[in-house]
């Protein structure tokens, strides 16, 4: 067997019969060290039938912009080719998955649906749109997490010190090697050919400049793993949190849409034999503490999922005097008076990625300069979600929900506007790092485009 089937969730259960198999691939596009893929040409070897793969285009996602669209599609593209060499077929569907993938499936005779896990709310709509419309098995594969999300545990956990030891407790049954994905024995019976032209025609996306962020793709993400494991992997402790130096993966942009497999980059870090507890802590706690939250917390982008004391605090202080007020326009042009926060909000708008110590302090400021926490966590989605290579990510919206909301941290010193949640300032970060040098690097970025 490929694929651990405790990694598989039956979503519909029928009984099997003959026709092809088809991938419905979302959140993991990749054709190398897939599990969801893998599983599903298991059923296909087994059922002697073909394999397609299949991902259906939404013309607007989210807030998604023509960037995170051009960086997707490119990667989409060489799935394609890597696919095509495997005698595996590519689809590309436009449209409402909802409605797309049964009619594909209805057309094409299939004999079982595989996707891929994604906590998100519009995700798991549509899946459930999906099986209320289909007659045929219907299997979940969380290829995304190196432990399943709903194994890893049963209920949204408190912080990373309750999550921790149920992760490494399971890391050992789940953190095998990937088997190759071979060439494909069945053909599919038509030669396909995808119009990616009409597509990229039919995006609804407003218009963004192009990052200046590396190639997209999984030769782009597999070298960019190897740099990192190679040349920063050791220095990673010491620098993550300094953004005047580069000490960072850069993978977060990858890794969101799936170009490259988390569990394949820990692989790699355990064998290095360097130090990448550090590393992997963030790779594989932090990241999947996030699937946790958004699976278990239907209002993972809204107020209501902050802890109680943490909405208690910050309704107590709703009304403290701001010296600052900013409004989205003028946050998102980088319009304050603070220089740092506005070199971190450039780096986003001309790179694509902020660095992630930066986005801790870009968030909590909104909070400080807006007029309540519900409109903080708002402007702070769609800048990150417009900006933001990975954004749409549990990540982002953890990552946000943590800043502002006090989510998997705990109440410090009541202040003025935060209350108890945890508190940062521009005295404070400048005893970290050298902010200037932080600040004129951004300023470089920004006069090269």
């Amino acid at each position: 067997m490929f694929v651990n089937p405790k990694r598989i969730r039956a979503l519909v259960r029928k009984e099997k019969a003959k026709g092809p198999v088809v991938y419905w691939m979302g959140r993991d596009q990749r054709a190398r060290d897939n599990w969801a893929l893998l599983h599903a040409k298991e059923l296909a070897e087994k059922n002697d039938s073909p394999l397609a793969v299949v991902f259906c285009l939404v013309p607007r996602f989210l807030g998604a912009t023509s960037r995170q669209y051009r960086f997707m599609l490119q990667g989409l593209k060489e799935v394609e080719r890597n696919l095509r060499a495997l005698d595996i077929a590519f689809f590309l569907l436009q449209g409402d998955p909802g409605r797309e993938i049964p009619t594909f499936l209805g057309d094409n005779h299939a004999s079982s649906l595989v996707c891929d896990f994604s906590p998100l709310r519009q995700s798991r709509i549509w899946k459930e749109v999906v099986a209320g419309k289909i007659e045929l098995p219907f299997y979940e594969v969380d290829a995304h997490n190196i432990v399943p999300c709903w194994i890893a545990s049963p209920k949204a956990e408190w912080a990373a010190y309750s999550f921790r030891p149920k992760i490494h407790r399971l890391l050992p049954e789940f953190m095998d090697e990937f088997p190759p994905l071979k060439r494909h024995h069945v053909p599919w019976k038509d030669d396909v050919q995808n119009d990616w032209r009409s597509a990229e025609c039919g995006i609804e996306a407003d218009t963004v400049p192009e990052s200046n962020f590396n190639r997209s793709g999984e030769v782009a993400a597999a070298k960019q793993s190897l740099d990192f494991i190679e040349n920063k992997l050791s220095r990673y402790e010491s620098s993550r949190n300094d953004p005047s130096q580069d000490g960072q993966s850069h993978l977060s942009p990858y890794l969101h849409f799936g170009q490259i497999s988390a569990q394949r980059v820990a692989l790699q870090a355990f064998a290095s034999m360097k130090d990448a507890s550090a590393f992997l802590e963030e790779l594989i706690v932090r990241r999947e503490l996030s699937d946790n939250f958004c699976y278990y917390n239907p209002d993972y982008d809204s107020s209501q999922a902050f802890p109680k004391w943490a909405r208690e605090t910050l309704e107590k202080h709703a009304k403290d005097r701001r010296e600052y007020l900013y409004t989205a326009e003028e946050l998102e042009r980088a319009r304050t008076h603070d220089d740092l926060w506005n070199a971190a909000q450039n780096e986003m708008v001309y790179k694509g990625k902020m660095h992630g110590y930066m986005r801790m302090y870009w968030a909590k400021k909104i909070l400080e300069w807006t007029r309540s926490p519900d409109e903080a966590q708002q402007i702070a989605i769609y800048l990150n979600d417009r900006y933001e290579l990975d954004g749409r990510d549990p990540n982002g919206y953890v990552g946000i929900a943590w800043s502002i909301g006090g989510v998997h941290d705990r109440a410090w010193k009541e202040r003025s506007i935060f209350g108890k949640v945890r508190y940062m300032s521009y005295k404070g970060v400048s005893r970290r790092f050298d902010v200037e040098a932080y600040i004129n690097s951004i300023k470089n970025i920004k006069d090269l485009t």
